[in-house]
């Protein structure tokens, strides 16, 4: 590790986590590099946009991200015993000098090399082939990151995927990659966070849901606004709709052909493919009824709901 490369920010185990996840709002972490590389399937540009600036929320802490940190040490111990290194911990956020948006928070540094040890643990239904030596290239956008930062010249990645199987990678500092990310972060900084322009959205679950957080009220009083600027566009949403609805139909066929081969049976088979088609049978309350004969009960357990259905109607031509 080149310490001259980097400056430190915070002593990781002086602060908090809110005045950790404060800091890392000034700059571009390496769990957020595959994010902004639109490599993630966790995150977005957009996403990562709203964070570093405060739009929406930190995300809540889950089960997994929690059992992340806590195992860290036992998947360090896991590496050790298996490759026969000795690490210890840095202890600090830093930031390149070179890079002055990119930080850094390693989990490792080996001792006698001039290399990290990143810690992951994942669930045993991550489709990664680890046996093949893949990993996910999210996980190698923040490796890199690092490798940036830090100056050093190898990551290793141990792994651990719960209940099932260790696993250690070694990966190699990559100029070339390297100076492609740190590209792609310093545009997404300059022209994005900085100038508080943001990027475009993604088509993601995830973009979906900080839209509507950021925007879960409309205002009756705002002006109809001028979508000119999207006639393409809403060209483009029309055929593609369109097209949508002709592979529904087609979809709908063919699910009735076979529903009208298999008859009364509750399964079919064939090369690759099981099909289920059997009676349940589940119990619901009749609201109708309820609210003619019990209004009061009715209206004692109505729950109110708030939603802003986006809503696209084409006039015929």
């Amino acid at each position: 590790m080149n310490t001259k490369l980097f400056t430190k920010v915070a002593h990781v185990s002086a602060i908090s986590r809110e005045e950790w996840l404060e800091h890392r709002k000034t700059g571009i972490g390496g769990s957020d590099a595959g994010a902004i590389a639109g490599l993630s399937r966790y995150s977005t540009p957009f996403e990562v946009y709203c964070e570093k600036l405060g739009i929406v929320p930190e995300k809540q802490d889950t089960e997994a991200m929690r059992q992340g940190r806590d195992l860290e040490e036992y998947v360090a111990q896991r590496f050790c015993e298996a490759e026969g290194k000795t690490v210890k911990r840095f202890n600090y956020l830093v930031r390149s000098k070179q890079y002055p948006w990119a930080l850094a928070d390693v989990d490792r540094i080996i001792v006698g090399e001039n290399a990290l040890l990143e810690c992951k643990t994942t669930s045993p239904r991550n489709p990664t082939d680890f046996e093949s030596g893949d990993i996910p290239p999210y996980w190698y956008c923040q490796v890199q990151h690092y490798l940036a930062v830090t100056g050093c010249d190898v990551c290793y990645l141990a792994v651990v995927v719960l209940g099932k199987a260790f696993y250690s990678f070694k990966i190699e500092r990559n100029e070339d990659d390297i100076k492609a990310l740190m590209e792609i972060e310093q545009k997404f900084w300059d022209e994005n966070v900085s100038k508080k322009v943001e990027p475009l959205p993604d088509g993601s679950e995830t973009a979906d849901e900080v839209i509507r957080g950021l925007y879960s009220q409309s205002d009756e009083e705002i002006p109809c606004v001028d979508l000119t600027i999207y006639t393409a566009e809403l060209a483009e949403y029309r055929r593609l709709d369109e097209e949508v609805q002709e592979r529904q139909t087609r979809m709908a066929q063919i699910k009735q052909e076979i529903q009208l081969c298999l008859k009364d049976a509750t399964r079919g088979t064939t090369d690759g493919c099981k099909i289920s088609w059997q009676t349940q049978t589940r119990k619901t309350i009749d609201s109708k009824r309820l609210k003619a004969e019990l209004p009061d009960v009715y209206e004692q357990y109505l729950k109110e709901s708030v939603s802003r259905p986006f809503k696209i109607n084409f006039s015929e031509d």
